[in-house]
């Protein structure tokens, strides 16, 4: 695999010599030495899709899905070698990171079909002599910005989409875990993408994101991180009025109704909770449990917590790797010693694993007795912790779980139909899960409101997204 950055169809060092050491959280060795660019880098490659654009564009919408198919089949055909590349650089086991590339995979692919579907439309016009159409065409050149915890997983979302609908790309992978990104491009060019259409650039997260908000050449920033960043790159649009989509996390609640079966509740907690040791933007984060099933719930899901086994991703067996920084350990650390310190108790976990003598990591944690002054019952931990409280109806546990400013997902666990009806129709958020803890999926849309963010990625939104609509009048 080529470790250097794609502009202009060419593997290059950053203009500027500087390279970036890639750690790998479970054991702190340096596994790869990468270029890191600053903004005469982002700046070449915003040029060279500029001028790729339009050869790319007049593509028929079936030719580009040639490509973009044939990068779907590449990424299934080498799962065996691109798995071991995502769990050193982000910690998460190996049957994750299959499951994380399957995923691109399948983006790749609904994207390359979407695309010979980005119809426009005829309007009947209110005079006979008149012809009204709507046409969709490309935003131009896009800029993506994507987070770590999901390194193949949200570059291929962005990139699919944007790539059927006719756009170019330039793309900055977050540098904690640029390898699984430089792998997917490394596929994309044996695919047969033109020089120019696909840029990566791994680099200084601040000049590269000037580049991308003040150069007139992009069309449109798609964003996924922290609401801090995602504050700046809106302040930062409004200077030019540039075209943002906002992926920015959120603290997801999930309602468990003691009509489910408590078993089986615990089952899907504990799996979702702490699935890449709970750096996941949609991970559940608050559970509310109806009383009458609370301490029956406590006591299953202690047991599965109990038994999850904590490592390095590469060794079998491993159910949950380390958190990938130790700043992202360290805050997950705080969040709990602030819990405890206001009268919340640890069921399970609440320190750091004595067995791991390096790495970043940090024991699943339970924990009852949260109130609402503690800063986990409204933040977001990004980390493999359950906070656990009682509610009693309906309207309690909707009142609970609408109380965050975040909106990306929230969910409910319940057998009633009704019930469940009032319930996904009262969660204020983008995504609601109905007896389904893992809702993201290639042919549905992915967004947050709130300040999660705007925008969706994903179906057919995630493809308008990188679209604009022209409207065209012709007097006849």
């Amino acid at each position: 695999m080529n470790d250097q950055m794609l502009i202009n169809g060419q593997w290059v060092d950053a203009i500027g010599g500087e390279r970036w050491d890639v750690v790998n959280p479970a054991t702190e060795a340096v596994i790869a030495s990468v270029p890191f660019g600053d903004e005469r880098d982002a700046e070449a490659a915003v040029e060279a899709a500029a001028q790729a654009q339009p050869a790319w564009a007049a593509l028929t919408a079936y030719e580009r899905a040639v490509i973009l198919t044939r990068v779907a089949t590449l990424i299934r055909a080498r799962l065996d070698d691109l798995a071991p590349i995502m769990t050193r650089e982000c910690g998460k086991p190996l049957g994750e990171a299959r499951g994380e590339w399957g995923a691109a995979a399948d983006l790749f692919e609904w994207f390359a079909e979407e695309g010979k579907r980005a119809y426009g439309r005829t309007i009947p016009a209110r005079k006979g002599n008149k012809r009204l159409l709507v046409l969709h065409e490309p935003v131009g050149v896009v800029a993506t910005i994507t987070a770590w915890n999901f390194p193949a997983y949200l570059p291929a979302r962005k990139w699919s989409g944007a790539l059927a609908a006719g756009n170019t790309v330039v793309a900055r992978p977050s540098e904690l875990t640029p390898m699984s990104a430089m792998a997917l491009v490394n596929i994309m060019a044996e695919a047969g993408i033109p020089p120019g259409v696909m840029n990566l650039v791994n680099g200084k997260p601040a000049e590269i994101g000037q580049v991308f908000l003040q150069s007139p050449l992009v069309g449109k920033i798609s964003f996924t991180g922290s609401q801090r960043v995602g504050q700046l790159l809106m302040r930062g649009a409004a200077d030019r009025i540039k075209k943002l989509s906002l992926e920015l996390g959120g603290s997801a609640p999930v309602l468990i109704f003691d009509d489910f079966d408590v078993e089986k509740a615990a089952e899907y907690a504990v799996m979702a909770k702490f699935r890449n040791a709970g750096q996941v933007c949609i991970s559940p984060t608050r559970f509310y449990v109806q009383r009458r099933m609370y301490d029956a719930f406590l006591q299953a899901a202690a047991a599965r917590t109990e038994k999850l086994v904590l490592g390095n991703g590469l060794d079998a067996g491993v159910m949950m790797g380390p958190l990938v920084t130790a700043a992202g350990r360290d805050r997950v650390e705080s969040f709990v010693k602030d819990a405890l310190a206001k009268g919340a108790t640890a069921l399970t976990g609440g320190a750091r694993p004595t067995a791991q003598t390096s790495g970043f990591f940090y024991r699943p944690t339970l924990l009852t007795d949260v109130s609402p002054l503690m800063r986990i019952s409204c933040d977001e931990v990004f980390g493999p912790v359950m906070a656990i409280s009682p509610f009693d109806d309906v309207d309690e546990g909707l009142r609970l779980a609408n109380g965050t400013p975040f909106g990306l997902a929230g969910y409910a666990l319940t057998n009633d139909l009704s019930r469940a009806v009032r319930v996904y129709e009262g969660l204020k958020f983008g995504i609601v899960g109905v007896n389904d803890l893992v809702p993201a999926t290639a042919e549905a849309p992915f967004g947050g409101i709130k300040e999660s963010g705007f925008g969706s990625e994903g179906s057919q939104e995630g493809l308008t997204e990188y679209m604009v609509p022209k409207f065209v009048s012709v007097g006849i």
